[in-house]
């Protein structure tokens, strides 16, 4: 079933990491390659929301034989958002990926700020340093962001990953949780609730679903905190939840060099 469509929405499409660094600033008539606090530039904005699709359905256990008409349909319906909003083990994943999100910003302004510090050093040091040592602290900052780059990256890239392992589990647990209440109402066709222009209240399966998903699965194992991601697909294919993978910060600007 592709409910991680339905799921991912409110969860790993949040507003980009401030990781992409600009090739040049211009700061106290010098070119300068660290970036101003809190302007980070060349994101794209991710959608907020995907487009829900109804979960697909498993095959039946016997196709009707030829000639053979389906079964009568019975349709219920359920509010997908709605079951993630009650959710015990939905909300463990979002809170986590939120708090690691949080994190991960704060220690990415805390080296931007010594980036200029940096850079301040450099720009009061100018007329004093011989030009081989001033060229020497220009390639040991910007070597410094290259590397700080590659980190952040990769500790962006692991959130992502470990909240796909979380919903998946959680897809997983609601896949199965809907096909057994649905057997218990008699029900074959279940749609979710955006699809539907009207309906009658016990149509509705929401409620039902949404307790026994609390009883069935009330938290996730979600990989450490730090731990290192894995390579993402070859080719640059699309993640598992349908989002393509993050495109990577450009390189840093060679530092200007004095005449």
């Amino acid at each position: 079933m592709r409910l991680r469509h339905l799921l991912a929405a409110s969860l790993l499409f949040a507003p980009p990491l401030l990781l992409t660094l600009p090739a040049s600033a211009q700061q106290q008539g010098q070119q300068w390659f660290v970036p101003p606090a809190g302007q980070p530039q060349g994101q794209q904005q991710r959608p907020a929301q995907t487009q829900q699709r109804p979960p697909a359905q498993r095959p039946a256990a016997q196709a009707p034989a030829a000639g053979q008409r389906p079964p009568a349909p019975v349709i219920a319906i359920v509010d997908i958002p709605e079951v993630q909003r009650l959710s015990a083990a939905f909300n463990q994943v979002r809170e986590e990926i939120e708090r690691r999100r949080a994190k991960l910003n704060e220690d990415l302004q805390g080296e931007q700020g010594r980036w200029r510090e940096e850079q301040q050093s450099l720009a009061a040091a100018r007329a004093t340093l011989a030009p081989e040592q001033l060229r020497a602290r220009e390639r040991d900052l910007q070597e410094r962001i290259t590397d700080a780059q590659r980190i952040f990256r990769d500790r962006s890239r692991a959130i992502d990953q470990a909240a796909q392992t979380g919903l998946q589990q959680i897809e997983q647990a609601l896949g199965a949780v809907i096909r057994q209440v649905a057997a218990s109402r008699g029900v074959n066709i279940v749609l979710p609730r955006p699809l539907v222009i009207f309906n009658d209240a016990a149509f509705d399966l929401t409620d039902e679903i949404s307790a026994q998903m609390n009883r069935v699965l009330r938290s996730v194992n979600m990989p450490a905190e730090g731990a290192a991601p894995t390579e993402a697909p070859a080719g640059g294919a699309p993640a598992a939840n349908g989002a393509p993978p993050p495109p990577p910060p450009p390189a840093p600007a060679a530092p200007a060099r004095r005449n």
